[in-house]
C-alpha cells in the first residue's frame, strides 16, 4: 500500500448579508463569507488537499468561478465530485486534518456536527476527520473580522504504486 499527502488552503472575505457555511453547516453570525459558491472555506480547503494529493490540480480547475454552473452551489456537492475523482484514480482517504482561522464566531460547539456532515458527504468515518478552530488574536484581516481562512492536509491511500 502507498500513500500520498496533499495540502489545501482557502480564504474568503466576510461581509454582512452573507451566510457563514463551514463544513457543510450554517453557522449563525452577522457576517458571512462572500464567494461564487456558498464560500465554505473548510470544504474548499479539503477539496484542494484531496485533489493535490491525487495530482488532480485544484478546485478552481475543476469548478471555476467563471462558470455559472457553480454560482451559489452547495460546496458539499463539489466535495462529492472530488471524492469521485480521487476514487476513479484508485485512492481512498486515510485521514484529513484541518484548521479554520476565524476571530468570531467561536466554532467549538459546531465541530462535531461539521465532522458528522463531512464524514457523511465523503462516506468515511468521523474519526478520519480533525477540525480545529483558531483565532489570530485580533491580528490581520482575520483578527479584524474582514475574512476567514482554512487549511487542510489530506492523506490518501492506494493499493498499488502509480
Amino acid at each position: 500500500m502507498g500513500i500520498r499527502i496533499g495540502f489545501g488552503y482557502d480564504v474568503h472575505e466576510l461581509q454582512e448579508g452573507y451566510d457563514v457555511w463551514l463544513g457543510g453547516i450554517k453557522i449563525n453570525h452577522y457576517k458571512g463569507a462572500k464567494g461564487h459558491s456558498d464560500a465554505d472555506v473548510l470544504i474548499h480547503a479539503i477539496c484542494d488537499a484531496l485533489l493535490g494529493a491525487a495530482d488532480l490540480r485544484d478546485i478552481g480547475f475543476h469548478f471555476p468561478d467563471t462558470s455559472s454552473d457553480f454560482k451559489g452551489i452547495d460546496s458539499k456537492i463539489l466535495l462529492k465530485k472530488v471524492i469521485h475523482l480521487i476514487s476513479d484514480k484508485g485512492f481512498k482517504i486515510g485521514n484529513i486534518d484541518t484548521t479554520i482561522c476565524l476571530q468570531k464566531p467561536k466554532i467549538s460547539e459546531y465541530i462535531e456536527l461539521m465532522k458528522l456532515t463531512l464524514a457523511d458527504t465523503m462516506s468515511i468515518s468521523e474519526d478520519k476527520i480533525s477540525i480545529k478552530g483558531k483565532t489570530t488574536e485580533k491580528l490581520g484581516f482575520i483578527g479584524r473580522e474582514e475574512g476567514i481562512s482554512a487549511y487542510a492536509v489530506a492523506l490518501l491511500e492506494f493499493n498499488t504504486l502509480p
